[in-house]
């Protein structure tokens, strides 16, 4: 039994490093807490708050089940190991390599280990620099993110979108909602360059567009990050229908101005004020919180007005069409040679690549 106990040992140690490294402990009690509020009678008296309860507890066990089960099956080879049976000792080993394989398949996470990783995340897409061409790539890249969600199982609820003057967008925001997304999604955060022959040009001329991805993890609970309502001017205003008419009798869209650092939000797709008021603070504060991250602040008061002048400047990752075919992360230098796929919403390969890249980063 020695050399199973001391890779049982080993394989214990880097499990217990996991768990703690992933707050492991700290998500089962969150686990706990809210199973006993559902525990409560009138807990389902109000259904929007009570399911929005219940799929955050299914986000909490997706993260930490599989290591308290893993965990427990180690304790109980742990247990058994100190019986001198031959046979014993062949199942217990049987069990380990199985707990091991375990292992390795859940130790991802710990790539996915940020302080908003298991977010979901507010996805926002600008057209930028291209006229007309940067509209249709926009629009493009929504549909790449899109079809990316739907091979996961992500659930993606627009929430705001501005048409373009000819094709495409303008602009779109989107909610998208499963497991761990900010941490698999914060790497498409930038600007997007698309070389490609316009077909927008009489000439066919070959056009280089830009179009930004904003990747900010959801923020819908007010205690994670106080804004003081002082620095808040609130602006409500009357909704505008499709075609010119105004379709609603009451003001309720919402305009918040962060004072600060002059972030604008402006949400007028629901019917109710108060809900366009509540989306509005939950994209402000997905916003301020990834401004926080970019500019490694500790306080909000730290965070300073995004740069608008380098917006479109700073590009991430570009995708040529013309003259060859290829698109390359320049942060990561991962390529492909098969844009089509990758706009097609095949995007593993550079979220991976730029997890391992973060890691890369750390270990430096």
């Amino acid at each position: 039994m020695d050399n199973l106990q001391q890779n049982l040992t080993e394989l214990e140690t880097l499990v217990d490093e996991a768990m703690d490294k992933l707050s492991i402990a700290e998500t089962k009690a969150k686990i706990d807490a809210i199973e006993a509020d559902m525990a409560s009678p009138d807990f389902w008296n109000d259904s929007g708050t009570a399911q929005d309860i219940a799929k955050k507890k299914a986000k909490l066990e997706h993260k930490a089940l599989p290591w308290v089960r893993l965990r427990v099956e180690l304790n109980d080879i742990r247990e058994m190991t100190n019986m001198d049976d031959a046979e014993l000792e062949k199942e217990l080993s049987k069990q380990l390599k199985k707990a091991s394989g375990t292992f390795e398949s859940l130790k991802d996470q710990l790539k996915l280990s940020g302080p908003y990783d298991d977010a979901d995340v507010i996805m926002s897409i600008h057209a930028g620099a291209g006229g007309t061409d940067a509209q249709d790539w926009a629009e493009m890249l929504l549909r790449m993110y899109v079809r990316w969600a739907e091979k996961h199982d992500v659930s993606v609820t627009m929430i705001d979108e501005s048409s373009g003057d000819e094709a495409g967008i303008k602009s779109v925001t989107l909610e998208l909602s499963g497991n761990f997304l900010y941490g698999k999604l914060k790497g498409e955060h930038g600007t997007h360059r698309l070389v490609r022959l316009s077909p927008f040009n009489s000439d066919n001329l070959r056009q280089t567009s830009f179009a930004k991805a904003d990747i900010m993890p959801k923020i819908d609970e007010p205690k994670d990050i106080e804004i003081d309502e002082k620095n808040l001017r609130i602006d409500v205003y009357r909704s505008g229908g499709k075609g010119g008419q105004s379709v609603n009798t009451t003001d309720s869209a919402v305009r918040i101005t962060h004072l600060p650092t002059g972030i604008v939000v402006a949400i007028q797709n629901e019917r109710s004020q108060l809900q366009n008021r509540e989306t509005a603070m939950t994209i402000l504060r997905s916003r301020l919180v990834q401004l926080r991250i970019e500019q490694h602040a500790e306080k909000l008061e730290d965070i300073k007005g995004p740069n608008k002048s380098a917006e479109w400047g700073n590009q991430i990752r570009s995708y040529v069409l013309h003259p060859y075919k290829q698109v390359k992360d320049l942060r990561t230098r991962h390529e492909s040679s098969d844009p089509d796929v990758v706009l097609s919403g095949e995007l593993d390969e550079f979220i991976d690549a730029y997890l391992e890249y973060l890691i890369g980063r750390s270990e430096t």
